[in-house]
């Protein structure tokens, strides 16, 4: 009868020789571990304004650093229409920082969570909501909307998503 078959993992085997165990041929130990997947973890976000009302707003941005000029303009006189400015906000650009809401959550403890371009499924929430409804979830009231772009010319499908982000934003803040 042979004895068990087993192999100590390596952390146990370093607090076990803690000065005694020698490593002969590095290439073939590490050629016989297993290889861990590396896997990237979500960068804890750089945001723009100061999140003092604990309000994040959600961007998807491939050229700017958070938000190109005309769509902060544009989301600075919206925010300013709801009585709120800069400092009472987090923006923050997905592009950079691909987390989840339970991240986003952890990190910034939004009370509102504006999402402008980026499905629910990204933010791994267990739901999908279509745009403009207002929903809360987790102790945070939730807006999903397309891109800010779409709202910054003034043509008339532009007009009508401003109009449909308005009547959210107020029915959201209880304006």
């Amino acid at each position: 009868m042979n004895p068990p078959n087993f192999q100590l993992p390596d952390f146990v085997l370093s607090d076990l020789y803690k000065t005694q165990l020698v490593v002969i041929n590095e290439s073939t130990i590490e050629s016989n571990l297993p290889q861990k997947k590396q896997s990237e973890a979500p960068v804890k976000p750089e945001f723009l304004g100061d999140n003092r009302k604990n309000i994040c707003i959600l961007v998807k941005d491939e050229q700017a650093v958070y938000l190109n000029d005309n769509s902060l303009q544009f989301l600075s006189a919206i925010l300013a229409a709801c009585k709120l400015n800069l400092g009472d906000v987090a923006i923050v650009n997905f592009r950079n920082t691909g987390s989840d809401f339970a991240a986003l959550k952890s990190w910034l403890q939004p009370r509102y969570l504006l999402v402008f371009d980026i499905p629910a499924a990204a933010l791994q929430l267990p739901f999908d909501l279509p745009n403009y409804q207002v929903q809360a979830y987790d102790q945070c009231s939730m807006l999903f909307a397309p891109s800010l772009s779409l709202m910054t010319d003034e043509s008339r499908e532009a007009k009508l998503e401003k109009s449909k982000l308005w009547l959210s934003l107020k029915n959201m803040f209880n304006i």
